[in-house]
């Protein structure tokens, strides 16, 4: 069929970096308040739990009772609560605000880490403010025992952590500062998960980036951010991605798909059909499996058609680990160009207390200057390496 739209159409439909950067991390913070109330549960379950399926912001699991009912105590899930992922999100943001740069394993020892150990935060699901650090599980206090207390070279830091979807979660910062640079992202999220994951967790963290950066590229499709990720993952991952959008593929809603890609799952994922009782295997380093959540969220994605609410809902549905399954595919249906509906946005940012646009504001003013700095720094090689072939021919 003939497209009437003309270049300036396109142009003004096209999403700038501030938009893109804006929707993926606001978007990325609305999925993981919806999934939080259901982590951990199964589809069954939560069908069960709320007389249907989740579409829209919920309470705790438990109810009133959610200081002291267990396995989720003493953390208010629910109600537009943000989690770890959000806040480790915004803390990577706030070491970029920092240097002003591209981040290596070395930045998060130098930066991060003191500030999950020093600065009070609000954390929404304690529902007071204190040190971040006293919100994170064991693997995300790993960052803390290993390059404050254990003086770990923070480029092999994360080597003896459990391997999941700790570094993966928080790294979408990284795709968006090398918006439309995959390659550079996936680069530099290895380097930066050094210090916190190796193994499939590691891979996962750089291939996140990866395909938020790819989702940036003007024209990007679920099709061609899955592409990308394919072209640089290795290993189970790689494996794992391909055989989950295999199955996606074969789907345009995401509710008949909950189970069949958990199916195409299994077989990379270590933790087991109980995800609170996970096997003796699990979160073990292997090159033959993959974390959950990451070809999850790309698969939801696929699905949907980078359509934001369709893509978040599946990914809050599947249960599991789905608080970070749905920050994963927030961020990259925002990136995309398919920002989360307005009110549920307002309702995280007014149940959360926290101000959803600004870290936004601040990694769109770094991703630029950083990018800026790049671009000088390629002319002056592209300068040099021209010189230096004439001196050759002139040889």
């Amino acid at each position: 069929m003939y497209d009437k739209t003309t270049e300036n159409d396109q142009n003004a439909l096209t999403p700038s970096l501030a938009d893109r950067v804006t929707a993926a991390l606001v978007g990325a913070a609305v999925g993981d308040a919806l999934g939080g109330p259901v982590e951990g549960y199964s589809p069954a379950q939560i069908l069960a739990r709320h007389g249907g399926r989740v579409t829209g912001i919920v309470g705790p699991w438990n109810g009133d009772e959610w200081r002291t009912a267990r396995p989720i105590a003493p953390y208010h899930k629910g109600n537009g609560h943000i989690t770890d992922d959000t806040l480790m999100t915004h803390a990577l943001i706030r070491v970029y605000a920092k240097v002003r740069d591209h981040l290596d394993a070395h930045a998060i020892a130098e930066h991060l880490v003191p500030d999950l150990m020093t600065t009070p935060r609000w954390i929404p699901e304690l529902e007071t403010e204190t040190l971040l650090l006293h919100r994170l599980f064991l693997a995300e206090k790993w960052l803390a025992t290993r390059l404050h207390y254990g003086h770990a070279d923070p480029r092999e830091a994360g080597v003896g952590n459990i391997v999941n979807c700790g570094a993966a979660m928080y790294m979408a910062p990284v795709g968006l500062v090398n918006a439309a640079n995959p390659t550079a992202a996936y680069r530099e999220a290895l380097d930066i998960a050094g210090a916190h994951q190796s193994s499939y967790g590691r891979e996962a963290a750089g291939v996140f980036a990866a395909a938020v950066s790819a989702a940036c590229v003007p024209g990007a499709t679920p099709a061609s951010v899955i592409d990308t990720c394919l072209s640089l993952a290795k290993d189970g991952t790689r494996t794992a991605i391909e055989k989950v959008a295999e199955t996606a593929s074969a789907y345009d809603a995401t509710e008949p798909a909950l189970l069949p890609l958990r199916e195409a799952i299994t077989p990379y994922d270590t933790v087991g059909p109980d995800y609170r009782a996970p096997s003796l295997d699990a979160r073990r380093p292997s090159r033959l499996h993959a974390i959950e959540e990451l070809p999850i969220a790309l698969g939801m994605l696929l699905i949907a058609g980078g359509d934001y609410r369709e893509a978040v809902l599946g990914a809050v549905n599947y249960g599991r680990d789905c608080d970070s399954i749905a920050t994963m595919t927030g961020a990259l249906a925002g990136a995309l160009g398919s920002p989360p509906p307005t009110t549920w946005s307002e309702q995280v940012a007014t149940a959360s207390k926290l101000d959803l646009d600004s870290p936004a504001r601040t990694l769109t003013e770094v991703a630029q200057e950083i990018f800026a700095r790049d671009v000088a720094l390629r002319r002056a090689h592209e300068s040099a390496f021209s010189t230096l072939g004439s001196a050759l021919c002139s040889a």
